[in-house]
């Protein structure tokens, strides 16, 4: 739970993965990404395709082939990961199942060959060479901080999680039977080369992942060679016979699902000024078939619609609470320890600057922490800058805990509702000045001040 903002509001232990992995990142080449912003780093990702023309010609709509010839982008695109990352992976404790799965496609169907309990390299390097299995190494940006870097900002451009696999296939076999996906996919061909077959979708957009028999499917659409340096983004049909990491928005970020998360707080807040929406159901309506009372419901939500045409904020929590809570923290280095509050307190007198924006999130909720019959709203400030490398996509949905127990917590400050106007004083700021915060008094201004300053979100200039 996030914790009261206040005069005395706690520093708090940070939990960041820590740095005993520098074997596996000390050997990346030099980046050929621009890491200046999600913008730029996307841009360079879908280079020399313009950013506009990928959203309005190939998004949610035809695959992308983008080939490269620079050795530079060949080393750069080796150093994110490689089969012999796994021998040292291998001694961190890896499971199968949860880190790694071995499998073939046999007659048109995915074989398991998952052996129990953990994973011993020599056997994973036996099961690749004699039984032409494929490896599916779970979110490698766990271990490998230029993953971790890549995905960190992927996440702040599209604003919703991004995993990754990666998918190591002997030559002459295949891994995954023809399927779809219910994400858009990004792969990045990091070594060898591999054959891949896209046919046209079964299910356009599909939401769920579905395996295919390769009589429904008909003939490709394309079919190509992918080598070393090609970026590849595709939603639609595959089937694939080499070594590729997979970067995926997931699907669970549609319109679809924005109004189920929507619309219970837009009937909340409407339902307070209509009194339609607060008068009782016809009796035993739910007892009987209620298809009868579609024209009653319609009715009501074009009573929404209308109401919506003059919200000027749209309650919508679940979802970037959610998208704040798994997602990666920011990619600060090995060197940078933990990220504790460090330089100047602030001070009445003192000029302040939001930090690490996209990891943020201001939202108006009822008190989560008064029992009492009337719930009064708060404002929570949410943020990410304490969630966990080490667990990122790695659970359910419905999962609160991670593999050692630990619960994982939404971390941040609760104020009172009178603080809304000053935080977004500072959110839509370059900088402000403590005195010139839009509260009452000096103390509540410093208050205000110090409490962001103690979880790392101001720095004081």
């Amino acid at each position: 739970m996030p914790k009261k903002g206040g005069k005395h509001a706690e520093m708090g232990k940070e939990t960041q993965a820590q740095c005993k992995r520098a074997k596996l990142e000390a050997a990346c080449s030099p980046s050929v990404l621009c890491f200046e912003n999600p913008d730029s780093l996307f841009g360079s990702l879908i280079s020399p395709i313009k950013e506009e023309v990928f959203f309005k010609e190939y998004w949610e709509q035809k695959p992308l082939l983008v080939q490269r010839n620079d050795p530079l982008v060949a080393a750069y695109y080796l150093s994110l990961f490689q089969l012999s990352d796994l021998k040292e992976l291998c001694s961190q404790d890896l499971y199968y199942g949860r880190d790694v799965n071995i499998c073939r496609c046999v007659n048109g169907k995915k074989k398991v060959l998952n052996k129990e309990d953990k994973v011993n390299y020599m056997q994973l390097k036996k099961d690749f060479d004699q039984k032409k299995a494929t490896i599916q190494f779970h979110q490698p940006q766990r271990f490998k901080e230029e993953l971790w870097k890549i995905q960190e900002k992927l996440e702040c451009y599209f604003g919703s999680l991004v995993g990754s696999n990666v998918y190591i296939t002997p030559q002459g076999s295949q891994g995954l039977p023809p399927h779809y996906d219910d994400v858009e996919v990004f792969i990045l061909q990091l070594e060898g080369e591999k054959h891949w077959r896209l046919y046209k979708p079964t299910v356009h957009l599909a939401r769920e992942y579905n395996v295919e028999s390769e009589d429904r499917i008909g003939n490709p659409t394309h079919e190509f060679i992918l080598k070393l340096v090609v970026l590849l983004h595709v939603r639609s049909l595959r089937n694939f016979f080499a070594f590729w990491p997979v970067t995926e928005p997931p699907s669970a970020s549609s319109w679809g699902d924005f109004l189920l998360d929507a619309i219970p707080g837009l009937v909340f807040d409407t339902a307070k000024d209509d009194v339609v929406l607060r008068t009782s159901i016809p009796r035993r309506l739910l007892m009987v078939n209620t298809a009868d009372s579609t024209k009653k419901l319609s009715s009501l939500l074009r009573r929404l619609a209308d109401h919506l045409d003059h919200t000027k904020e749209l309650r919508s929590s679940d979802m970037k609470k959610d998208f704040i809570m798994h997602r990666l923290p920011p990619c600060l280095g090995c060197d940078s320890g933990s990220l504790t509050p460090g330089g100047k307190l602030p001070k009445i007198d003192s000029k302040i600057r939001l930090q690490f924006r996209d990891h943020t999130l201001i939202s108006v909720e009822p008190d989560q922490e008064n029992a009492d019959e009337i719930r009064r709203e708060v404002v929570y400030v949410y943020h990410s800058l304490k969630n966990r490398r080490d667990t990122h996509m790695m659970g359910t949905e419905d999962d609160t805990s991670s593999e050692d127990g630990t619960s994982q917590q939404t971390h941040g400050l609760r104020f009172p509702l009178s603080y809304l106007e000053a935080l977004k004083q500072i959110w839509s700021s370059s900088t402000v000045k403590v005195k010139e915060l839009n509260l009452t008094s000096d103390e509540e201004k410093e208050n205000l001040a110090l409490s962001l300053w103690s979880e790392c979100l101001i720095e004081v200039l």
